[in-house]
């Protein structure tokens, strides 16, 4: 019976984020510039990634920095009002992949419909 890595919550959230945007591994890599290895490793929490790294990867996924950042641990998040439903949906961990995915479909079909 093999061990169970340790809690990874950067990994984990950056999985999460590219199962949502539909992305495999190699696609996102491709698209933050990374190696297909490296981004790998970060998933699983081998490698702590820099910051222009985090930076590539948020772009990548049409995310904050500062998402990532506080995923990382490297800030705490703030208390402020600009957070988009969108982002609040992306980091809620009590929903799964396919329930985020669906409920930002559901959003932004209401938002284009409102927009017309």
């Amino acid at each position: 019976m093999g061990r169970r890595p340790p809690h990874n919550p950067l990994g984990d959230f950056i999985r999460n984020q590219r199962e949502i945007a539909r992305l495999t591994l190699r696609q996102l890599a491709n698209l933050a510039h990374v190696s297909n290895p490296y981004l790998s490793q970060i998933e699983r929490g081998l490698y702590e990634p820099s910051a222009s790294v985090l930076k590539a990867i948020a772009d990548a996924l049409g995310i904050s920095r500062e998402k990532l950042y506080e995923a990382a641990g490297w800030f705490e998040p703030h208390d402020s009002n600009d957070h988009t439903v969108e982002s609040a949906i992306r980091t809620d961990p009590r929903l799964s992949a396919a329930q985020k995915e669906a409920l930002i479909v559901v959003y932004r079909g209401f938002v284009e419909e409102r927009e017309k």
